[in-house]
């Protein structure tokens, strides 16, 4: 694309110099190439403007700038090179990369969801959903990125939107004609999605985290009720709200599109309702209860939380376009998410069971245990909760999920969970401020390999073992290294030396 048509795109509050075709947007120096526009915006870390010569170095033919000082002073150095001063480094990014793209953002209907809990979950329900009915679709979420049947690594949970283009651009060259993606507060407050023309949004739920980076729950919501308001772009044309949540309210009054559609277990005033809701070993069933339709559903998805995220993914089926039929079709052959509630391999010759879960947060934990006292009590099993917390992130939850973890467990294994930055035992001196507060026997071991062997070889037949925090995730994040760390992979090991 020429750089005088995109720079047309832009909201520039000055340019100059000239430049011919640009053959990509890119923000981090390493990626420019010869024929690059470079945006240099200042980051909560970095200051990309300390590396516009670098970029330049490597070929940059156009500089975007968030800085009047870095502005002045590449029109002082570089008097030729075509450079603009924006206001907003990151819509700036948002802007120049759509335009350069062909604006692939205008071809594919966006569903996205945000929520404390349950993001995952629900985007890999609906693209399901959506597949299920020969649709062609991109998945942008925490555990992957998946564009049809390729499958690309997901480095955070909602990109920069340079890099949320370019794989929208790529779907749309496979012919994708929908987009299913997680929507994160910190993405939402930082406009890392400006620009992208949402067509259903969803909110599952908002509990507390990462007030380490919105301070109060007042801000995080806020943060969230940005999807629902339009970020750079119209409002949604159909809002999904979980009317089980207290924020459910908050999220629908901040709604501006068309069509309310909200969901809840049992909730009488939700429009989409889940009502005798049964749970059974091998999955979960229920009737799907609305002003329209009933249809009973069956799933092999297990638990009351993922009832709520099996309404939340399938009225947002509903909006786009799918029959209820359709649905009840599509919820009997669901998969389950990688890392959530995941079952390890073994457990069934041991006579307990091993799960891998995600959940990071206190209401995560009480969800997952509460399911858990579900699946035991028919034979007086005991649920064996492992779990940490991480380092660098919101501490006052800390004794918060040490108090969920100790209230309905047998026993629990306190250990690290990503420490970074931090001492591994002064985060688990926090968190067993909370274990504290019950008379559950907690075991503290720091090394999460053998915290995982403590809690398994622990277990009796009957029992269910929990490994909490890590899900998915591949590696164990310390103050100087990222090292490979597979709970499941951990938990499979030990299952193996234990029947040998």
């Amino acid at each position: 694309m020429q750089w005088a048509d995109a720079l047309q795109e832009v909201r520039a509050v000055e340019s100059a110099g000239r430049a011919g075709e640009v053959a990509s947007v890119e923000y981090d120096s390493r990626r420019v190439r010869p024929g690059s526009a470079f945006v240099a915006m200042r980051g909560s870390t970095t200051d990309g403007n300390r590396y516009i010569d670098a970029a330049i170095a490597q070929g940059a033919v156009a500089i975007v700038t968030d800085s009047h000082e870095a502005y002045a002073t590449l029109r002082s150095q570089y008097p030729d090179l075509a450079a603009a001063h924006v206001e907003h480094g990151r819509r700036a990014l948002a802007e120049l990369s759509a335009a350069v793209l062909g604006h692939p953002e205008r071809k594919l209907a966006v569903s996205a969801v945000t929520g404390t809990n349950g993001k995952t979950t629900t985007a890999y329900l609906l693209e399901q959903m959506l597949r299920s009915v020969g649709r062609k679709t991109v998945l942008l979420g925490t555990i992957e990125t998946r564009i049809g049947d390729e499958v690309r690594e997901s480095p955070h949970t909602t990109p920069e939107s340079r890099d949320t283009l370019q794989i929208f651009a790529d779907g749309v060259a496979a012919g994708a004609t929908e987009a299913v993606m997680e929507m994160s507060s910190h993405a939402l407050d930082q406009e890392r999605v400006w620009g992208i023309p949402v067509d259903v949004a969803i909110f599952t739920n908002l509990t507390q985290d990462h007030l380490d980076y919105h301070e109060t729950m007042e801000k995080y919501a806020a943060a969230k009720a940005r999807l629902f308001e339009g970020v750079g772009a119209a409002a949604p044309r159909v809002a999904v709200i979980n009317l089980d949540d207290e924020y459910g309210p908050q999220m629908a009054a901040a709604f501006r599109g068309d069509t309310l559609m909200t969901y809840g277990v049992g909730h009488a005033e939700a429009s989409y309702r889940a009502c005798n809701v049964r749970y059974r070993a091998g999955g979960t069933s229920f009737s799907l209860d609305s002003l329209e339709d009933r249809v009973v559903i069956t799933s092999p998805l297990i638990g009351r939380v993922n009832v709520s995220n099996l309404l939340a993914a399938m009225c947002a089926a509903l909006a786009r376009g799918l029959s209820i039929d359709d649905i009840a079709i599509a919820a009997r052959n669901l998969h389950a998410v990688p890392g959530r509630f995941q079952v390890v391999a073994g457990s069934a010759e041991a006579n307990f069971t091993v799960v891998v879960d995600y959940a990071h947060t206190d209401d995560a934990l009480r969800n997952l245990i509460a399911l858990a006292r579900e699946l035991v009590a028919e034979h007086s099993g005991r649920v064996i909760t492992l779990f940490g917390c991480g380092g660098d992130r919101d501490r006052t939850k800390r004794p918060r999920m040490g108090r969920a973890a100790a209230e309905g467990s047998d026993l629990v294994v306190l250990t690290s969970d990503n420490p970074r930055s931090e001492d591994p035992q002064a985060i688990l001196a926090e968190a067993l401020v909370g274990v504290r507060e019950t008379t559950t026997q907690c075991i503290v071991e720091p090394d999460r390999a053998a915290a995982i062997a403590l809690a398994i070889r622990a277990a009796r037949p009957g029992d269910i073992v929990l490994l909490a925090g890590k899900g998915h995730e591949k590696v164990q994040i310390l103050r100087d290294a990222t090292v490979p760390f597979d709970d499941v992979a951990v938990a499979a090991k030990v299952l193996q030396e234990g029947m040998q």
